[in-house]
């Protein structure tokens, strides 16, 4: 009669947890891709899917970063990445880049080679040493999924420049969301204009942008958000002739971006907070 009774009491656990997971929200990936994944915890910008069908907007998520990825740019279109002082270690650019495994079946990888000679580095989006607490993370910053071409001026140049304040700001103590990419077609490298490189195979962004919230405390979530919660937003040109700039010469609003690029960001803060913050320039 008790075991009758267990099995009774198993199929209706299992039948409420079926129930559950046939509703969920539409518009939030199935698969968990997104749950409990804390680089996406302030929302996925361009609500990507891993579903191979969605080819330019196929949501690849790692521990270390999460990313849409383009399969006909052979860019990411955004990348997007938490950032706090647990993250940075001794692991300096132990990684050596690579084609990124991962993508589906049939899918051209992109390969560090596409670049040679292009006069364009490669520029990691998710930044290497943001991911220095060991030499597992640092190796993922390298796969070509978080690499797009940029100027040599750009990524050597102001862009770095605000890489390494953010990395001041989380050995401050602060807690950053970061969401990077690149937007429009057409960059100047070393060897003037450039619509593609890799013999047509990844696109040369125009520029280059980046949002940030920084929050005052790691591990407070959204619930750490206010209507007073910092905000940085930058758009770069991805161009030549820029190397002595100073980041904040591009600063911007985070609702410039979104202008720009059509996503949406920090979409798990309430609206009315996001409409405050997401308008402000940072100076």
């Amino acid at each position: 009669m008790l075991t009758t009774v267990r099995k009774v009491a198993y199929l209706l656990i299992l039948t409420i947890a079926i129930a559950i997971v046939g509703c969920r929200n539409p518009d939030i990936p199935s698969g968990g891709e997104t749950q409990g994944n804390i680089n996406l915890l302030m929302g996925n910008p361009s609500q990507a899917t891993s579903s191979p069908g969605n080819s330019e907007n196929y949501l690849l998520v790692r521990p270390q970063y999460a990313l849409s990825y383009s399969k006909n740019k052979g860019i990411p279109n955004w990348v997007a990445w938490q950032l706090n002082e647990s993250w940075l270690g001794d692991a300096h650019r132990v990684g050596k880049f690579a084609p990124d495994d991962a993508l589906p079946a049939g899918w051209e990888r992109v390969k560090p080679s596409d670049y040679t000679g292009s006069g364009f580095d490669r520029g990691h989006m998710t930044n290497s040493e943001d991911r220095s607490r060991s030499p597992e993370d640092n190796i993922q910053t390298f796969l070509m999924t978080n690499i797009l071409p940029q100027s040599p001026d750009n990524n050597q140049g102001p862009w770095v420049g605000l890489e390494n304040y953010c990395r001041q700001l989380a050995r401050s103590g602060k807690e950053l969301f970061i969401i990077s990419g690149g937007h429009g077609q057409g960059g100047i490298g070393k060897n003037g204009l450039r619509a593609t490189v890799g013999q047509g195979k990844v696109l040369v962004p125009a520029v280059t942008w980046k949002v940030i919230l920084v929050l005052d405390k790691p591990n407070a979530g959204v619930a750490g958000v206010d209507k007073n919660t910092r905000t940085i937003a930058v758009i770069m040109p991805n161009k030549q002739g820029i190397k002595s700039d100073p980041w904040q010469q591009y600063l911007t609003s985070v609702k410039d971006v979104e202008k720009l690029t059509g996503y949406k960001f920090f979409t798990s803060v309430p609206a009315q907070i996001r409409e405050v913050i997401e308008a402000r320039v940072d100076r």
